[in-house]
């Protein structure tokens, strides 16, 4: 995994990395109800339309996670949704933040929440028609905006 093998240099360097956030299939949205699934129990307290998009961490990221929510809400109107939970549950750790974890260094997941409200994922019928390019437009914004309040701009 190139982003273990990145993660584990940056530690043997000694860098210092602050966050790092893992884009991970942000351009699925849709008004629809009961869109939206989670793994148990997270149903009973995140929203069942999958209109949002997600920022994930494991436990040690929540200070980082509060942050980048809260600031991601100041600079855009769109919804937006974060989490803080145990590695071990399914989703959590299925993208590059993972290798970041395993080094020490705070990171998480910017998500649509992928195969939870998207039956395309990894599927020959995942084509680029389905993006949702305004939706997409707006997160993109969004995070623009929000990487550089964390940067100090």
């Amino acid at each position: 995994m190139g982003s273990f093998v990145y993660a584990k240099a940056c530690k043997a360097r000694g860098e210092r990395i602050v966050a790092m956030l893992s884009l991970e299939t942000i351009g699925c949205y849709t008004d629809k109800p009961h869109s939206q699934n989670y793994p148990f129990p997270f149903s009973w307290f995140y929203p069942s339309t999958g209109n949002f998009i997600g920022f994930i961490g494991n436990v040690k990221c929540a200070g980082l996670v509060r942050r980048v929510v809260r600031s991601f809400r100041a600079h855009t109107a769109f919804p937006s949704e974060g989490a803080a939970v145990p590695g071990a549950v399914p989703g959590v750790g299925w993208s590059d933040h993972w290798s970041f974890w395993q080094q020490g260094y705070p990171a998480l997941m910017v998500t649509d929440t992928a195969p939870f409200r998207y039956p395309h994922y990894h599927w020959p019928t995942d084509t680029a028609e389905r993006v949702d390019c305004e939706r997409l437009a707006r997160v993109v914004a969004g995070l623009e905006r929000m990487v550089g309040e964390l940067a100090g701009e």
